[in-house]
């Protein structure tokens, strides 16, 4: 289905803090606004538009989905919180979510609200974020049902609403469906809103080290050097795979698999003391 130039848009949903969120973000490589968003959440507000010809930096355009999917992949690797990537393009709406090296999992829905995927993935995003197995499950999986009265829009506020149950308060504004550049202006807005931009792999690292030290990434970049060595082994092809597709979402999650990869072997120390 053609991208919707006007509307299309998406924002990244944290279970973290922004203090947490800030070191993963910056390796992302694209302009954001971090802002908090409720109890233990935290939202990422893109300030480009990467899913169309022109704001893409090859040029070319890319499937919005395709895009949140990806940001939100990269962003979960090395992290021991999941990310929730909500995406929209005019026609159909969906979230996609990942949670560390866990297989990351989506849903949608047509634009007449047509539920559009695997209902097991509703079940699976109740699961990993720890929600009520009974009342919150039985909530999200009716948005799994059909309903003449909701649309696309109404399905993803809906979800939006059921997340609400875990502390989730997305700030004024930034609501499912939003086109891109209104989005942008409710998040420059949003009180503790700061701007996270990419200036450098040489503060990329620094960051990365930071986290280890002070931040929750420290258990997961504290790994042993066998766990580097799969990173790397993952991000590299990843990272040639997503700039040969010229896909931006799937380049950044190479981009920070790579780079996780390198600080825990950086800091993983060669041998033990005699």
């Amino acid at each position: 289905m053609p991208i919707s130039m006007s509307t299309a848009g998406g924002l990244l949903l944290c279970r973290a803090q922004p203090p947490s969120v800030r070191p993963a973000a910056h390796l992302l490589r694209e302009p954001l606004l971090l802002a908090p968003a409720g109890e233990r959440w935290s939202v990422l507000t893109p300030q480009n538009k990467p899913w169309r010809a022109g704001g893409a930096p090859d040029g070319e355009a890319h499937r919005v989905d395709e895009v949140l999917t990806g940001w939100a992949t990269a962003l979960a690797v090395g992290v021991n919180w999941p990310v929730l990537g909500l995406w929209w393009d005019g026609g159909r709406t969906g979230f996609a979510l990942a949670a560390g090296f866990r297989r990351t999992i989506g849903y949608g829905w047509h634009a007449d609200g047509t539920p559009d995927g695997d209902p097991a993935a509703l079940r699976t995003l109740g699961a990993r974020l720890a929600m009520d197995p009974v009342f919150d499950l039985a909530a999200l999986e009716e948005l799994a049902r059909p309903d003449p009265a909701s649309d696309a829009r109404a399905r993803l506020t809906g979800l939006v609403a059921v997340l609400g149950r875990t502390g989730l308060a997305l700030p004024p504004g930034l609501s499912p469906g939003e086109p891109a550049d209104r989005l942008r202006e409710a998040a420059k807005v949003v009180p503790g809103a700061e701007r996270v931009e990419w200036s450098g792999w040489r503060d990329a690292v620094r960051a990365e080290f930071d986290a280890v030290d002070h931040g929750p990434l420290g258990p997961w970049l504290r790994a042993p050097r066998l766990l580097g060595t799969a990173q790397l082994a993952a991000g590299v092809p990843l990272l040639l795979w997503g700039a040969r597709t010229r896909n931006p979402g799937w380049a950044a999650a190479g981009a920070l698999l790579t780079a996780h990869g390198a600080v825990a072997l950086t800091r993983t120390p060669s041998g033990g003391a005699g």
